[in-house]
């Protein structure tokens, strides 16, 4: 059993939004779905680090949940930037229920225990925003990030966080995330949102600061999830 991560796999099933006339992305869905089923045991569990579905509503993301639901594994989905169906927990979670779908939960405030593991995380924020309004939104994913992490300490274990958003990028940083990334202590940190070589080029990889970064996006692993773990228990905190 194992814990996996991967970040935007960009589904477009139920809506007219194809990747694969972008490098890197020919037959991107027919990769994912061969080396998951290749990699991913019916007990591992797979965290998709947002960007999930270019679905505008829960109804036109509905096709991507099924694809993704009848893929062996337990999944962890949390929130990126394109996710524009994304609602409240519980209306998601009523809707996924209401149409059979049972192996996907979501990291949004609360925390995840799989193995040795404890998961938390949250979207993040560019790294190069200023705004006043930007301000308001670095602040309240701040505020998620240590939420979920809290709870992940409760369970136990290596408290892993996850971001959609590079916390640093080409050198730059998101100040308040990186600090808050520093002062709950985690020692690794998976992210994606990052796409083409010139973008993926300039990610930051490796230890930085303290802590081991991972560029996870879809184009950048291949479209291979990558194992953070091995698991052997699956508990929730929220």
């Amino acid at each position: 059993m194992s814990l996996w991560v991967l970040g935007d796999t960009h589904l477009s099933f139920g809506v007219d939004k194809p990747m694969d006339i972008f490098g890197g992305w020919s037959n991107y869905v027919e990769r994912l779905e061969k080396n998951w089923r290749e990699l991913v045991d019916e007990n591992d569990t797979v965290l998709l680090a947002g960007d999930i579905s270019w679905g505008m509503t829960l109804e036109q993301a509905l096709p991507d949940f099924h694809f993704i639901d009848k893929l062996p594994g337990r999944k962890i989905i949390m929130k990126g930037n394109h996710d524009y169906w994304w609602g409240t927990v519980g209306k998601m979670t009523r809707f996924l229920n209401d149409n059979n779908i049972n192996t996907i939960s979501f990291l949004f405030n609360n925390a995840y225990r799989v193995g040795n593991i404890s998961v938390c995380g949250t979207r993040g924020w560019f790294y190069d925003a200023h705004e006043s309004h930007d301000e308001k939104v670095i602040a309240r994913e701040i505020g998620r990030l240590k939420m979920s992490y809290e709870l992940a300490n409760t369970l136990g274990g290596e408290v892993v966080a996850f971001l959609h958003y590079p916390p640093v990028y080409a050198g730059k940083e998101c100040p308040e995330i990186m600090q808050a990334l520093l002062d709950i202590g985690v020692k690794r940190c998976y992210y994606g949102h990052l796409h083409g070589k010139r973008n993926h080029s300039l990610a930051v990889t490796g230890l930085y600061k303290g802590i081991d970064f991972y560029l996870i996006s879809g184009d950048y692993v291949q479209f291979k999830p990558i194992p953070v773990t091995e698991p052997n228990i699956f508990t929730e905190n929220s």
